[in-house]
């Protein structure tokens, strides 16, 4: 038996709802980062002879960790929601690494690497494919000069990583990455910068990271409201202008109230007598505002 015309509508509307909210759930129940969990970073393996990736035997990209960095003897990682300064010294730079310095600069092969999207699944449903691991793109873009016997690398990068909250309770709650990029700053004066290196085969290439994050895939706003805060909030200049704006203008009318107001007051209430300009200070000696010695009855 047919169901009637607004029946079937019914149905699949009802349909419809059930498959948002199983879609809602599903999202809800994969894992997500918490502030600080560690995120490596690993990049895409290159031939040094000629800067082509390098396939598996499944003919899929093969990705290998970012060089290990002296400071944390661990390949390159960075914590989720932390921003700040943060080191990596590649020990050295050894001959196939130099030649893919070379193609990384001259822009012949770019430096790409990645990140997972979220962490790995702790646990398996039976029965269920687990979810495959995402990620998401971070192209650094290393600026640099190129000589006959060496190379000019600008080491200071900023790292710039969007996030997207999975809960908005509180400003550092779990997320996953949305997307990021990384570069290298005054890429124009590396040769006489102070965030630059003069690099030869055998040589340390110490690298320094300013990492900025984005709670949502949006640019904070450089018109009208400043919506963006940071993952951890921060003080800018304009804070800073109008919070002394503000104390200057609130001396500025408390003086002009108390020489204007309080003052004359008290003056007129309490007689100053013979109250001289230099007057009669300790000893005899003026030093100020005095009072000249009455004789008493």
């Amino acid at each position: 038996m047919a169901l009637p015309l607004q029946m079937q509508l019914f149905v699949l509307i009802v349909a419809s709802l059930v498959a948002t909210v199983l879609a809602v759930g599903h999202e809800n129940s994969l894992p997500s980062y918490h502030y600080g969990t560690p995120i490596r970073v690993e990049c895409m393996n290159r031939s040094s002879e000629t800067g082509e990736h390098v396939e598996n035997a499944a003919h899929e990209i093969q990705w290998i960790p970012f060089p290990v960095c002296n400071e944390t003897s661990q390949p390159l990682e960075f914590q989720y929601g932390v921003e700040g300064e943060q080191n990596c010294t590649i020990p050295m730079i050894d001959d196939p690494f130099f030649h893919l310095l070379e193609f990384y600069i001259h822009s012949d092969a770019p430096l790409s690497c990645r990140l997972p999207a979220r962490p790995a699944p702790h646990v398996e449903v039976v029965g269920e494919k687990p979810p495959e691991q995402e990620y998401i793109p971070l192209v650094f873009a290393l600026a640099g000069t190129l000589q006959l016997s060496h190379m000019h690398i600008s080491t200071h990068m900023n790292v710039l990583l969007h996030s997207t909250p999975k809960h908005h309770i509180q400003p550092r709650d779990s997320g996953v990455l949305d997307s990021g990029t990384a570069y290298s700053t005054s890429p124009l004066t590396h040769m006489e910068g102070s965030a630059t290196r003069r690099l030869v085969i055998g040589d340390p290439l110490p690298l320094r990271f300013s990492v900025r994050w984005f709670p949502t895939p949006a640019l904070p706003k450089t018109e009208g409201k400043v919506e963006w805060s940071g993952m951890g909030g921060h003080i800018y200049a304009s804070t800073v202008f109008y919070s002394m704006v503000s104390f200057c203008a609130g001396a500025v009318v408390s003086a002009v109230y108390f020489f204007g107001s309080v003052l004359p007051k008290r003056l007129r209430g309490r007689g100053l007598g013979g109250a001289t300009p230099l007057g009669y200070g300790s000893n005899g000696v003026g030093n100020g505002w005095g009072y000249q010695k009455r004789a008493l009855d």
